[in-house]
């Protein structure tokens, strides 16, 4: 029975044996044909490519790695990996670490102990080569975890002093964002944060209260409960509930989304003539013309790159310092503010 045939009738994935037997040569044959480096004749190895093209035959990498002691997965960790800018950067980190050679497995940790719990099985079950944190709400003990199992971790939006780390400079965008509604004839302004309270949105809210005090200008806060579009209509019509901002600060895009439909939509008012409003994270959904939004851009790709790079360096020297990255994040003006 051919190899064809007896795969047909069995399933499964083609295995380097069936390979051997097409090419008429030796297991171990097989192997060093797919192994770097490996001392194989150009014959034999073009024998064995050509019958592995003509199976569909494919490394079993996970095999690979057991008896290297070194896995490829890199697990991409975070709450909500579906909403707004996170979910670009689960993209652009997936297109880089398949690039890299590594295997991308999200782990949505949730937000009850059993989906954490699941998370840390998951994590340290698989043996991952490390793990990215997207977001500051992923509990510390599961980070803790991953650390003492030998896993180098990479925090994005979040910092620790023994991890390394990519954060954007929330306080000098936040600081532009006050400077430019001021410049603007802002007397009167808003500030939109959320009640999640995660490094990243502590920072934003933090300095932009500051760099507002500095100029001599009032600040009212509304929080809302998530840092999704929902959360934006609520926080905004509590501000408009009361004395009424002239422009008002988002931390982050689906916030602002949310209150340039509260003041539009809800209100009645126009945005920018009666509020002005600016974002941040420069999601897809900012440039639509339905908003146009002005906002910060945190390009996911050069996060990921960045992100990439970290892993790579802690790969060439375990033993490294920490390094936390503030990266930059431009003002992109468009009819919001």
């Amino acid at each position: 029975m051919s190899d064809d045939s007896d795969r047909a009738r069995t399933g499964g994935y083609v295995s380097a044996q069936q390979v051997a037997r097409r090419a008429g040569v030796s297991r171990s044959a097989v192997s060093r044909a797919f192994t770097p480096g490996a001392s194989i004749g150009k014959e034999t190895r073009d024998r064995v490519l050509q019958a592995a093209q003509e199976l569909g035959y494919q490394v079993n990498d996970l095999a690979r790695g057991l008896l290297a002691k070194r896995s490829t997965i890199v697990g991409l960790v975070g709450t909500k990996p579906e909403a707004g800018f996170r979910a670009h950067l689960v993209a652009a980190l997936a297109k880089a670490l398949i690039a890299r050679g590594s295997v991308p497995v999200l782990v949505n940790t949730g937000d009850t102990p059993p989906e954490v719990e699941a998370a840390q099985r998951i994590l340290l079950g698989y043996r991952a080569e490390a793990t990215i944190v997207m977001s500051g709400s992923p509990p510390a003990p599961l980070i803790a975890d991953a650390r003492r199992n030998g896993q180098p971790v990479v925090l994005i939006g979040r910092s620790d002093p023994e991890v390394d780390g990519i954060l954007v400079d929330n306080a000098a965008c936040a600081a532009r964002a006050a400077t430019h509604l001021a410049q603007r004839g802002a007397k009167r302004l808003g500030l939109l944060g959320s009640a999640s309270g995660t490094q990243s949105i502590v920072e934003r809210e933090t300095a932009f209260r500051e760099a507002a005090a500095g100029l001599g200008l009032e600040v009212v806060t509304a929080r809302g409960t998530d840092t999704d579009y929902a959360g934006g209509r609520q926080a905004m019509a509590e501000l408009l509930a009361g004395p009424r901002p002239d422009a008002v600060f988002c931390v982050n895009d689906l916030l602002a989304l949310g209150a340039v439909d509260a003041v539009r939509i809800g209100a009645g008012l126009r945005v920018p003539e009666d509020v002005a409003i600016i974002g941040f994270d420069d999601i897809p959904e900012a440039s639509w013309d339905a908003y146009r939004l002005t906002t910060f851009a945190q390009p996911p790709e050069f996060v990921a790159a960045e992100a990439v790079r970290l892993l790579d360096r802690r790969r060439a020297d375990p033993h490294a310092a920490p390094l936390t990255l503030r990266i930059d994040a431009d003002l992109r003006l468009r009819a919001t503010a």
